[in-house]
């Protein structure tokens, strides 16, 4: 299959691997260097060719009659999600009555539509993360139950233990305490335990940073919902002018803060994806401690904002803000030399053309790619090549990282079994 539009073939009956047979650029392919950037960092002992062949074209690499065989959750992913499930609907009897009492039914309504305007902001930049290489929708599912119920029953639950330990002295001084301490603490705290479930239970796909903040901001979106819901139902039920009051605390958090708990969760998810790149349980839970700092910190310095509440905001959170963006960007960037590289190994053993890497690699030649396959309506069967080869690459990561090797090389089979199927559907 060739998927160069800029020299296609010319429909969709002609041969379309031509290129690739024996002789052809393809067998020409030399592998390049193991360690592409500091993300797909490999030690040389780790390190392992890929699966290859002894030539011939790319289609007759696995024999016609290999079964596709699609790659199942493992027993701890299913029981992660079985038992999170379980554990946000408890938690909903805890949350949903606490809700109610705060801000009344016609509160609570009117804040639940108010908190999907920032929740949708969230969401957005969560598929746009993890546009790349997608996570499951059930462990995103996941991830936002664990930040919309479950941390927000933990924190309802651990907060009365430090408002025994708050100042009694005055009313303010008590409030200022249970905003600067204890929720920077319990609610960091409560939203990444389902971060450290997730690399515990779920590691095959919770292998490097950007999983960790894509994890991350689904998490602190689910906590933010809710505690928008909260904060815009309270200004309903609580004041004597709801409208002005509604606008003004969705202003600042739906406009001027939607991603704040993303930001600060993301932290943490950032330092345990990278510790998840050498997988270890003690190095996991060393990597949870170790994220808390900065999001606490984060947390602590968003709510001491007083009176010059709007310098700060200008001179210190609007750059954490675009601080945090540049990180993403080098982190997509990171993702996609990953993925060059990887393929690039997969075609020195035959599995693809050098030309079909550059274009499985870059956005752009992913997009012309579709575009291309869709001219002779093939464009879902190259849109589903292109995730395949995506988590082959990442698979070949996971291998050679050294960790549950027999485990992902057993993925690593049943992935190029499929991509073969999907190759033969592109060239039909």
């Amino acid at each position: 299959m060739s998927m160069n539009p800029q020299q296609p073939p010319s429909g969709p009956g002609r041969n379309r691997s031509a290129w690739n047979r024996p002789g052809g650029p393809g067998h020409q392919f030399q592998e390049h260097p193991a360690n592409p950037s500091w993300m797909g960092h490999v030690q040389p002992q780790n390190y392992r060719p890929a699966p290859g062949h002894s030539g011939g074209a790319v289609y007759q690499v696995i024999p016609e009659a290999a079964s596709t065989v699609a790659a199942r959750p493992g027993a701890g992913t299913l029981g992660l999600v079985v038992g999170g499930g379980i554990l946000a609907f408890v938690s909903l009897f805890l949350v949903v009555p606490f809700l109610l009492s705060s801000t009344g039914v016609t509160g609570f309504v009117i804040g639940f539509v108010a908190s999907l305007i920032p929740l949708a902001a969230v969401l957005f930049a969560v598929a746009v993360i993890d546009r790349w290489e997608p996570e499951p929708t059930r462990l995103l599912l996941f991830a936002f139950t664990w930040g919309a119920a479950v941390s927000i029953a933990v924190t309802l639950l651990i907060q009365p233990v430090f408002a025994l330990a708050a100042p009694a002295t005055d009313e303010a001084s008590f409030r200022d305490f249970m905003t600067t301490v204890q929720a920077p603490v319990v609610e960091e705290f409560a939203k990444s335990l389902g971060l450290l479930l997730l690399l515990l239970f779920a590691r095959r796909n919770f292998d490097g940073p950007v999983d960790g903040v894509v994890f991350a901001f689904t998490i602190a979106g689910g906590f933010a919902f809710t505690e928008n819901i909260l904060y815009f139902g309270r200004a309903i039920a609580e004041s004597s002018t709801p409208g002005s009051d509604l606008v003004q605390i969705f202003f600042l958090r739906g406009v001027m803060s939607p991603f704040a708990h993303a930001i600060f969760t993301g932290t943490t998810g950032l330092i345990m994806g990278l510790a998840a790149r050498r997988w270890h349980p003690g190095v996991s839970v060393l990597a949870f401690f170790a994220g808390l700092v900065p999001a606490m910190i984060l947390h602590n310095r968003w709510n001491s904002m007083g009176q010059d509440f709007l310098a700060q905001y200008v001179l210190v959170q609007v750059p954490i803000f675009l601080l945090a963006v540049a990180c993403i960007v080098v982190l997509r960037v990171a993702e996609t030399r990953l993925t060059r590289q990887r393929l690039q190994e997969y075609a020195a053993a035959g599995w693809f053309a050098p030309a079909e890497v550059e274009l499985l690699s870059t956005p752009g030649g992913r997009r012309q790619a579709v575009r291309w396959a869709g001219s002779y309506n093939r464009g879902d069967q190259m849109k589903e090549f292109v995730k395949a080869a995506t988590r082959l690459a990442f698979t070949r990561q996971r291998i050679l990282s050294g960790r549950d090797v027999p485990a992902h090389q057993q993925d690593e089979v049943q992935q190029l079994r499929h991509l073969t199927e999907l190759r033969a559907a592109v060239q039909q």
